[in-house]
């Protein structure tokens, strides 16, 4: 697993998420149209502004009645454990309901919290919310909330997942806040803050010239030109 320096992280903390990813656009290491999920995925905690983390992934299924449960929570918080920090928990749901699925609470959240995480994504249900809040510095990104933990159980940990169109390997950097989560590419991960300062440069002169009296749509065209990569 690939680990980068406090600074790097400290620094991509300081970004906004829409910031981050016109910047990894740049590099095109991938496709435009990948790396970031859609919007059901959704941060529950705007206030807690950007989280940046390892992910530590897993499947669960908490919709299926007779699912046997035998080794509980502890593969998964083995995992957070030994993940470099700070951590982000993933669940994938892959039960038969996932609208009525609900795969963490307040326990689970405090517990990873202890472990080092500081965000849960999943694309099924969460619950606890206010309680969640109030341990302070854990953000949720999830579609909705479901009142029951109906029967959780933690099925497969550190695999590839999905969600919400965004394919997750254990340890990929991810960056979340309130618009949204994305995957920062292993090989440019070093690269993104200093290209992340020059997309907020170039879009101040853009702004500034908008709302300037000089403005016309031929020097926007050149203003922009200046800035093609």
């Amino acid at each position: 697993m690939k680990t980068y320096s406090r600074e790097i992280l400290f620094r991509l903390a300081e970004l906004d998420s829409p910031t981050v990813s016109n910047a990894v656009e740049r590099f095109r290491v991938r496709p435009r149209v990948e790396g970031y999920c859609g919007f059901d995925v959704r941060a529950v905690f705007p206030e807690l502004g950007t989280t940046v983390g390892y992910a530590v992934t897993c499947t669960a299924d908490s919709t299926t009645e007779d699912r046997p449960n035998p080794e509980g929570l502890f593969p998964l918080w083995e995992a957070i454990e030994k993940t470099p920090k700070p951590s982000v928990l993933v669940i994938k749901d892959i039960g038969t309901d996932r609208t009525r699925s609900c795969h963490l609470g307040e326990v689970m959240a405090t517990t990873a919290k202890a472990l080092g995480a500081v965000a849960c994504v999943s694309d099924g249900g969460l619950r606890d919310i206010e309680e969640i809040g109030r341990l302070g510095g854990f953000q949720l990104f999830c579609p909705g909330f479901v009142v029951s933990h109906g029967n959780p159980v933690i099925c497969e940990v550190g695999v590839e997942v999905e969600i919400s169109g965004l394919r997750i390997r254990p340890g990929d950097l991810l960056h979340g806040d309130r618009n949204g989560l994305l995957k920062i590419p292993d090989e440019i991960v070093d690269l993104v803050p200093d290209e992340a300062e020059r997309v907020r440069e170039e879009e101040r002169r853009i702004l500034d010239y908008v709302k300037s009296a000089d403005f016309t749509l031929q020097g926007l065209r050149d203003l922009q030109s200046e800035f093609r990569h």
